[in-house]
């Protein structure tokens, strides 16, 4: 009898072979791996053996696969060691994904600190710090040498300083000073970057600079093209794509290069023999990463070059209460103009609430835009564009109630509504439903406009000045630069074109919008984008002006009217110390179910002086609804202990996470808003 073919098949299949079992290396058999798990009573790095086979190729800081928890999970290999001291069972290595060691010693130094000091876990910050892998940018290998630096690097710009010869000349030689830099109105301030940068080349040791935008980032990439050669510096951000941007990324790891510029995500980039860390405008909300733990940019640059013995350049045409707190400390000195030079620089400001015509008519009092700013701009045209810079972005952001003046809400889910534009109905900016004009309150149908967009600014203007091209730059649509012909150009903050000579006039609308947010940095903020946008003025001396529409009586309208940020930022700090407020205090926001955050400040060994505030209801952001029961605690304590705070309540969710307690709680430290 036949068999049947299936069974012939089996018969004459060959039983499988036994895989043999992995040895382990014979020379540091032992690898501690930091595995890709977020959970916080898993942040630790774990002890794998390293097969024999995998002896050469397991590298410190190169990605391997392990298994763990039954799977196959990602994980970076930190160091070998001879031993362990686990005293079970200890797993193999299951995969070197690459031998390409991405994980740099001080890379993994200052995720750790990092970590510590956000209250987060290694894993999240390594996720941050080092991108993901493509293959084909890791073949491209390596190449020779970095480009010598440059011998006699420029210097004029920071002549202007009285300090700033010093700061290069330090650099220069190799030492780590430490600047607050006030930088003097106008459009020079990438080149001042560059010089700096070419005078840390010249110490042959690296820089890596960090600006808010895009933008920003063309501009100091152009600069830093005038002194380095193309090959010496790349520049990083989002925009390159991931495989690009890797590439890029790799060849600053493998010593190829030795300038970084980039946008917050380059904070962590592999720079070696850092010799300055240079953050612009730090007071941009741009610096602070959206994603767990929530470091700033200026935080991990200052941990960075205090582990590297480098050189930290803070600047901006405006300062934060925490660079005025490092000046106060005197970790950090200043570098700043003369106030003769700052005037010779600085537009002419004035604050529409100090003309006479708004004494004598009330509708001058109550127009959005008074008669001294239309005139300035119209004089301003006969010379050149015009800047109004307008808080919001959109139509009409915020409407109320004609008669009654009540803000109209949503029916539904009470968010803001808003006209998106002529004709179009009233949406709410959370749930997207349509709106119904009458007013709740008393019924009325008619609307007037609260918050008012830079579109229907645009159409303001357009019938104020017919005869004149328009020009819009917000959101998704910037516009990059504007030619010097007479112009008016609507922008919002953060997206104002530059001009090559200058604006010839900027009006600086709504400023109550900024001045009247409820958030501590009101003051600070509003008068960081007004610092910004005067400064693409032309000098006074060559007719330049700025009108604000605020009250002059206000102190940050002051400053900008005498060019003194400093002053303000002195008064800032001193009256966040005496409330209690951050920089001298260090905030952690705990945020979740009520009886889960409850229970977590209960128990988290809090270090002394501690306080806790709360808690209160949270309220939910655009587009999304809180649970019924989420509210929000505040733990504060002295600057100093703020690490000590941050890893009491991590230990505490680490405990809450081993016992696999229902109810998930966010951390974060230093929260940009405390509302």
């Amino acid at each position: 009898m036949i068999a049947p073919a299936g069974e012939r098949a089996r018969a004459s299949r060959k039983p499988a072979r036994a895989r043999p079992a992995p040895q382990p290396a014979a020379e540091l058999p032992i690898g501690r791996v930091a595995v890709d798990m977020p959970l916080p009573h898993l942040d630790r790095l774990f002890d794998y053996q390293v097969p024999e086979a995998m002896a050469k190729s397991a590298v410190p800081g190169c990605r391997v696969k392990v298994r763990f928890s039954g799977r196959l999970t990602d994980g970076f290999l930190v160091e070998r060691a001879e031993s362990s001291q686990h005293q079970g069972k200890i797993s193999f290595l299951q995969r070197v994904v690459s031998a390409e060691p991405v994980l740099t010693p001080e890379i993994a130094s200052l995720a750790r600190a990092v970590a510590d000091r956000y209250g987060g876990t290694l894993a999240d910050v390594l996720r941050l710090a080092i991108p993901p892998r493509h293959a084909a940018a890791e073949a491209g290998g390596q190449s020779a040498a970095p480009d010598t630096a440059p011998d006699n690097p420029r210097a004029d710009l920071w002549e202007r300083y009285p300090a700033g010869p010093s700061f290069l000349s330090a650099i220069t030689h190799r030492r780590a000073p430490h600047a607050v830099w006030s930088a003097l109105p106008g459009q020079d301030w990438p080149d001042e970057i560059a010089q700096a940068v070419a005078a840390t080349r010249t110490a042959g040791r690296g820089a890596l600079v960090v600006v808010p935008d895009a933008g920003d980032l063309e501009r100091v990439e152009t600069a830093l093209a005038a002194v380095l050669a193309p090959s010496a510096y790349v520049t990083l951000s989002a925009q390159l794509g991931p495989s690009e941007r890797y590439r890029r990324w790799l060849s600053v790891l493998r010593k190829q290069v030795l300038v970084v510029a980039g946008t917050r995500s380059a904070m962590f980039a592999p720079v070696a023999d850092l010799g300055l860390a240079v953050i612009w405008d730090d007071g941009d909300d741009l610096h602070a990463e959206p994603h767990a733990p929530y470091p700033h940019a200026r935080d991990v640059l200052l941990l960075r070059a205090h582990q590297a013995g480098a050189a930290v350049l803070i600047g901006g045409f405006a300062r934060t209460a925490e660079a005025e707190q490092l000046l106060s400390s005197g970790w950090a000195k200043p570098v700043s103009a003369s106030r003769a030079l700052v005037r010779q620089h600085a537009p002419l400001v004035r604050a529409a609430g100090d003309d006479s015509e708004l004494a004598r008519d009330e509708a001058a009092r109550t127009a959005r835009i008074p008669g001294l700013a239309l005139r300035t701009a119209r004089e301003a045209l006969e010379t050149g564009p015009v800047l109004f810079q307008v808080p919001r972005r959109g139509y009409l952001a915020a409407v109320a109630c004609r008669r009654c003046g009540s803000r109209v809400r949503c029916a539904a889910c009470a968010g803001p509504v808003a006209l998106t534009g002529p004709g179009q109905p009233l949406t709410c900016g959370w749930c997207g439903q349509t709106v119904e004009v009458t007013c709740g309150t008393c019924g009325n149908a008619g609307l007037r406009a609260l918050v008012t967009g830079a579109r229907r600014t645009a159409e303001e203007l357009g019938r104020a000045f017919p005869g004149f091209s328009l020009l819009t730059s917000s959101g998704a649509d910037v516009v990059r630069a504007v030619p010097a012909d007479p112009a008016v150009v609507i922008a919002t903050p953060g997206a104002e074109p530059l001009v090559p000579r200058g604006y010839a006039a900027a009006v600086l609308l709504d400023g109550w919008a900024l001045l009247g947010r409820p958030s501590l940095r009101a003051a600070e903020e509003a008068l960081r984008r007004w610092l910004n946008a005067a400064a693409l003025v032309r000098p006074g001396k060559a007719g330049g002006k700025v009108v604000v529409l605020a009250d002059p009586a206000v102190l940050a309208v002051q400053a900008l009217i005498r060019w003194d940020p400093a002053a303000h930022s002195r008064r800032e700090l001193y009256g966040r110390s005496e409330l209690g407020f951050p920089p001298a205090m260090r905030f952690a926001a705990l945020t979740g179910p009520a009886s889960s955050v409850a229970e977590l400040v209960e128990n988290a060994r809090l270090p002394p002086g501690a306080e806790i505030l709360g808690p209160v209801p949270v309220i939910a952001p655009a587009g999304a609804e809180p649970a019924a029961d989420a509210v929000r605690f505040l733990v504060r304590t002295p600057a100093p202990a703020g690490t000590k705070l941050a890893v009491a309540l991590r230990s505490g969710l680490a405990e809450r996470s081993a016992k696999k307690e229902q109810g998930s709680v966010r951390l974060q430290l230093d929260p940009g808003e405390l509302i």
